[in-house]
């Protein structure tokens, strides 16, 4: 069972006394954010000072979605990889900051045009504070962003980021395209998810890289690492829609499939279930809602759905832990190489 890791802003979120359990192993604290302890101090800090707005809505909101939780992988990415280049400034506190920032105004935006109501178990903020008004915050989190990014005067760092931030777009628009779109297939959808969530997971491991002044080769490694990373969390968010615990999880087994989104199990199942279960699951993302979701179900589970994209996850995660071969050995390594089992043994 997953305990999860500590919020960004312990004033919003109670401190963890362990960050990470899974089955059969336990990951304690010195493992995995220990190492970063200190810095995600900082981090918490620049985020407060960074939130603050002459707007109070603005202010309300951003520390409403950011306060709700989360695993905050992504600004840890940046402190861990860092940190294994020896990295000792404290641009990696800012850029770490940045990419929480950009992830916070993508959960904003995604959950106005998914017309989700529930995120991490809460109201999501468009259901608190209504769509307009989550749409807008979005925007001020990305120009804000934006806005620390130029401070750190790094050009390969804008670079990097800047394209990260036009690569997820692209992603949703493109998942926008294959809603309700029952013939998107498995090569589809894996591009979707790559920029729409990897994206960002590749951007934080390689600014990280650049701020420690890695060699090229070990840079594009890096990414290598994040994309894959990012890509087996995707896919097991994807088994958990059909096969969490909705208190683990914080939100509604099928909530994939009543926004109309073909993700892999539903893909397969299509490809390799009987002709009336791939009849009943086109049926069911084309028209959306939750009416045949039972049904639906049983169908992915009997076509074996589940374990394909679960195996597929673990080659991702297989791919990301090798593109760390060439790191020299360190504590950072070693919590880079644990987020890669976590990323496929988790419960939510």
């Amino acid at each position: 069972m997953v305990k999860g890791f500590c919020g960004i802003l312990p004033a919003l979120v109670p401190p963890c006394a362990v960050f990470v359990s899974l089955t059969g192993y336990t990951l304690q604290p010195e493992s995995i954010l220990s190492l970063v302890a200190a810095d995600m101090s900082a981090v918490d800090n620049l985020i407060r000072r960074r939130l603050d707005s002459d707007v109070v809505l603005v202010r309300r909101i951003a520390e409403y979605i950011i306060g709700s939780g989360g695993k905050r992988l992504r600004p840890a990415l940046v402190l861990l990889v860092a940190g294994a280049f020896g990295y000792r400034g404290t641009h990696h506190y800012e850029l770490a900051a940045v990419v929480e920032f950009i992830h916070t105004a993508t959960l904003l935006h995604d959950d106005v045009v998914d017309e989700s109501e529930l995120r991490r178990g809460r109201k999501t903020a468009n259901a608190e504070f209504g769509n307009a008004a989550s749409v807008l915050v979005g925007d001020f989190l990305y120009s804000r962003a934006f806005q620390m990014m130029v401070s750190v005067q790094s050009m390969r760092v804008m670079e990097v980021l800047a394209d990260a931030t036009n690569t997820i777009a692209e992603g949703e628009v493109l998942q926008l395209l294959n809603t309700h779109n029952a013939s998107t297939g498995e090569a589809e959808y894996l591009n979707v998810i790559r920029r729409k969530t990897a994206k960002l997971f590749e951007a934080a491991a390689q600014i990280g890289a650049i701020l420690g002044g890695a060699e090229l080769a070990l840079e594009q490694s890096l990414a290598r690492y994040g994309a894959h990373l990012g890509t087996a969390f995707q896919l097991i968010d994807d088994v958990l829609d059909y096969s969490g615990d909705a208190q683990e999880t914080g939100k509604n087994l099928g909530d994939d499939l009543n926004e109309g989104k073909p993700t892999l199990p539903l893909i397969y199942a299509m490809r390799y279930g009987t002709p009336e279960a791939a009849a009943l699951v086109r049926r069911a993302i084309e028209k959306g809602g939750r009416e045949d979701f039972g049904a639906v179900l049983a169908a992915v589970r009997q076509s074996g759905s589940l374990a394909y994209t679960r195996s597929q996850a673990e080659q991702e995660s297989r791919n990301a832990g090798e593109a760390l071969e060439s790191l020299p050995n360190s504590k950072y390594k070693q919590s880079l190489l644990e987020l890669t089992r976590f990323a496929v043994e988790r419960s939510y």
